[in-house]
């Protein structure tokens, strides 16, 4: 597939614009040249891949892990819990082969203040900005003469020579989320603003929480560095950043938290264990009400309960002559995967009429849309690594393949729609190197419409970064003169605990704006554990939710 000319080959390391202005000069500061991490690695090779940056050199700062020391029990538990819960496979650079060949390595003096001799001298690289990855920067007087500051990533702080402990208490203490900022610091005494952030569902491990929010920092880190090549300036500080970032965890807590990941190791593992036995299964079911996406009350929804056989999720309502259908993931206890079945709105119950879209690969969320005449889906088939538009030949269950698009991406919960007389696509594209995630990254393009044969990404890819509110769950809806995108809530460690209701404020090429005017959780019934799908027609809605196992 093609867009302006050019193939699309990736939504994140491409760049099909031009730019007047001259590249950002980029450093890095690190506390040793040895041993860099998968997303160090990463971050360089989009830094290469992209003619706005221009990766000047790597600075060296002996003192760079300041007094941070952790206890001997600490960084034996930290050395555990990322052998058995966070190894993943080392990162191949598509850009460089050895990083030392394509920028200059600067080792600094021992108090962090100047290079050593023979070295050029820090102000004749002529830094536009620093990125600090260790917690001790530079002298706050050189930082004063950076035009964008020292930047920072929140998990920088959190790191001795020998451990890091990044979101380990958020791990620790069953935290909703866990969190990652970019600060900014200006030097001159001024306060560090923090530019951007994120919330993510934690993991049940602290390492493997860590290295999961460090893939997904380079994302968020590249997409400011993006905006700021383009526009020349920095984003307003929304917030302060924490002025004291928590220290390294003691014996007692270190104890407590052993004994916890030993807990939840064991539980998770004895859930596998059901899974592949075919005894675990996820079951959900489906409420239906009177009402629309500004105003719906769960409470007074009616179950449509599933049956063993049957179990339904990622409802689409689709009104069709003077009849209600219902288009969902449909599959039974016990299966790897399931197919898109269609059934029609029977008083407070379903009429099922059986499968429409059928599939050697698991298909989901089958978002159903009229265009013209025509009657069109997009069910989620991110097993195949392309997006798919199917087109009705026989309503309701006969359809055939219409268009491809994306072709070698995992694209999940796609949805389109009309806007200001242009047609938008949102995915949720996992870019990833060990850790594929559907929920964190909301990816916008303009298009043609359902041939999908002119795809433009949006300037700001990923518009939305976070799991918490980034995943579609559900299409785009228009009511007077609003834009709402329901999306799913994933945290205490549930992949769709709740629900959304976001409204799009502003969307073109170049901006994307949302809110959340709604979060509904999964106490609007007895026995559920979670929501995470919406849908409206005709004044009629349909949602789905986790039955407690």
């Amino acid at each position: 597939m093609r867009f302006n000319g050019k193939a699309y080959v990736q939504p994140v390391l491409e760049w099909t614009g031009k730019s007047n202005r001259p590249p950002l000069r980029i450093g890095i500061l690190v506390g040793s040249e040895e041993g860099f991490e998968n997303w160090e690695l990463q971050l360089f090779d989009r830094l290469f891949a992209d003619p706005r940056f221009d990766l000047k050199a790597v600075l060296i700062h002996p003192g760079g892990y300041g007094q941070h020391c952790t206890t001997p029990l600490f960084d034996l538990v930290a050395k555990v819990d990322r052998l058995l819960f966070a190894r993943q496979p080392a990162y191949r650079p598509s850009y460089f082969e050895d990083i030392r060949r394509r920028t200059e390595f600067i080792h600094l003096g021992e108090a962090g203040s100047g290079p050593t001799i023979g070295s050029p001298a820090l102000e004749d690289l002529r830094l536009d900005l620093v990125l600090r990855t260790v917690p001790r920067g530079l002298p706050d007087a050189f930082v004063a003469t950076l035009p964008y500051g020292e930047w920072a990533l929140t998990f920088a702080d959190l790191k001795s020579r020998t451990a890091d402990w990044c979101s380990f208490a958020e791990v620790s203490a069953g935290a909703p989320t866990v969190q990652i900022g970019l600060n900014v610091n200006h030097g001159g005494g001024g306060p560090v603003e923090q530019i951007a952030s994120a919330a993510f569902n934690p993991k049940f491990s602290a390492a493997r929480n860590s290295a999961f929010l460090k893939e997904k920092a380079v994302i968020l880190l590249m997409r400011e560095l993006r905006r700021l090549a383009d526009t020349g300036s920095l984003t307003s500080g929304h917030d302060t950043a924490s002025a004291r970032p928590a220290g390294p965890p003691g014996t007692a807590e270190v104890a407590r938290y052993a004994l916890g990941l030993v807990r939840a190791a064991a539980a998770r593992a004895a859930k596998e264990l059901r899974r592949k036995a075919g005894v675990e299964t996820a079951v959900w079911t489906l409420y239906s009400g009177a009402g629309s996406v500004e105003h719906f009350d769960p409470h007074l929804a009616v179950e449509l309960p599933p049956a063993k056989d049957s179990i339904k999720a990622d409802p689409f309502l689709f009104r069709h002559g003077d009849d209600f259908y219902v288009f969902y993931e449909n599959y039974a206890v016990g299966d790897r995967k399931a197919h898109i079945a269609v059934g029609r709105l029977r008083g407070d119950g379903i009429e099922p009429l059986g499968p429409a879209i059928e599939s050697a690969s698991h298909l989901s969320f089958p978002f159903v849309f009229r265009n013209g005449k025509g009657i069109f889906m997009m069910p989620e088939t991110h097993q195949e690594k392309r997006i798919e538009i199917w087109r009705c030949t026989g309503f309701p269950l006969k359809w055939e393949l219409y268009a491809t698009a994306l072709d070698g991406y995992s694209a999940a919960d796609s949805t389109l729609f009309r806007h200001k007389g242009k047609w938008w696509l949102l995915s949720n594209l996992s870019d990833h190197h060990a850790y594929e995630d559907h929920c964190s990254e909301l990816h916008a393009f303009e298009v043609d419409g359902p041939k999908l044969s002119r795809i433009v990404p949006h300037a700001r890819n990923p518009v939305v970064i976070g799991s918490t509110v980034a995943r579609n769950a559900g299409r785009v809806f228009a009511r007077h003169g609003r834009l709402f995108r329901p999306s799913q809530n994933n945290a205490y460690g549930i992949y769709g605990y709740g629900l959304n209701i976001m409204e799009i404020q502003e969307l073109s090429r170049e901006a994307y704006r949302e809110r959340c005017i709604r979060t509904i959780v999964p106490d609007f019934k007895p026995g559920l554990a979670g929501c995470h799908h919406f849908d409206a027609a005709g004044g009629r809605y349909i949602l789905d939710a986790r039955l407690n196992s």
